[in-house]
């Protein structure tokens, strides 16, 4: 069996899942990986076999979507070119978390595409929605990369195929403990400007992560890294709590750390909204502008603010013998196909 692992380069969530779910696939398939994207620092353990230019969204540093940077950098030439370079016929079926060159390679080619996406939730109209619905964007989330099956992934199991979040080994490996410092993660800001901010609330330190720093400095109260993962790693696992934007993977590990979390969603990101609701629902502090009040808000917070717990985690052989069914209609040989029989029995 040979599979195509097309993976989305914006952010760090997509890589962080497909660090856990890559080496369970390789046990049982040959596996190559295609990622697309500009806008991304993080690592993937092993060889990438295609790199495409593919979508990245571009931020203005104050917290939204570029719309009109973004729009500059598509490239629709460059897309097709990338699709008609896969040698797809090659794959018995294409894993796709949100990739869209791989995903539109496949559906041109009549090949199964099983989508793994927490993008993929959103298939279901069960998966929480803000109150004010965007047409455009549910389109889009569904059309972006198309799949011929799903499974999703959220913070509950909101609909059959959707499973609980995926969480990247180095996380479970931590040994958590509560500090007297904030880890933040907000990509969209620029770091100097959120330095002006958190230096204003001095009962607790803060580190920044930004994607923007070339090397760690520090202002009063606050310590500016670079993102890095070893660094970072070791901020979450000490940390009082987390001040994010609300990507899903980032948002899922605090909650399985056991850490309060602020988070921010970036604005024009449909996708941050939509977690946004759900993290409301379950009790989360969630914060929609930074404006004169966001000190006091932050500082009520650290004090206040609730720590939400994940009910559960994805199993990942579990989660890959649902990935290789939906690509194959078959399951694979091992000792989670043999428990799935006995329950059924």
């Amino acid at each position: 069996m040979k599979i195509l692992y097309g993976i989305q380069g914006t952010g760090h969530g997509h890589i962080s899942r497909a660090r856990v779910v890559l080496p369970k696939l390789r046990e049982h398939a040959e596996v190559d990986v295609l990622v697309s994207g500009y806008n991304y620092k993080m690592n993937i353990d092993g060889e990438i076999t295609y790199k495409a230019r593919g979508l990245s969204l571009a931020y203005d540093n104050n917290g939204s979507v570029d719309m009109l940077e973004t729009a500059l950098n598509l490239h629709p030439i460059k897309f097709i070119q990338d699709m008609q370079a896969i040698p797809i016929e090659e794959y018995d079926f294409v894993v796709n978390d949100f990739e869209p060159v791989s995903a539109w390679a496949a559906n041109g080619a009549g090949i199964p595409c099983v989508a793994i996406s927490h993008q993929a939730s959103f298939l279901s109209d069960k998966a929480p929605r803000p109150v004010k619905k965007s047409l455009v964007a549910e389109q889009v989330m569904k059309h972006f990369a198309p799949s011929t099956a799903a499974v999703g992934s959220h913070y509950l199991r909101y609909d059959d195929f959707i499973e609980p979040p995926i969480i990247r080994r180095q996380i479970r490996n931590l040994n958590p403990v509560l500090g007297n410092h904030i880890t933040v993660y907000l990509p969209a800001f620029d770091h100097q400007s959120l330095c002006s901010i958190f230096n204003q609330v001095p009962k607790v330190q803060w580190h920044v992560f930004s994607p923007n720093c070339e090397e760690i400095y520090t202002k009063g109260n606050v310590k500016v890294y670079p993102v890095g993962k070893e660094t970072f790693l070791e901020s979450i696992e000490s940390c009082l709590g987390i001040v994010s934007a609300t990507g899903f993977e980032t948002t899922a590990e605090a909650m399985f750390l056991g850490k309060k979390l602020l988070t921010i969603p970036i604005k024009n990101q449909y996708e941050q909204l939509c977690n946004a609701e759900a993290l409301t629902r379950l009790g989360g502090t969630v914060v929609y502008h930074i404006d004169q009040n966001f000190v006091q808000t932050l500082s009520r917070w650290i004090d206040e603010g609730l720590v939400l717990n994940l009910p559960e985690i994805s199993d990942e052989d579990e989660l890959v013998n649902k990935i290789i069914i939906a690509g194959t209609g078959e399951g694979i040989t091992n000792k989670v196909h043999e428990k799935v029989r006995v329950e059924v029995a």
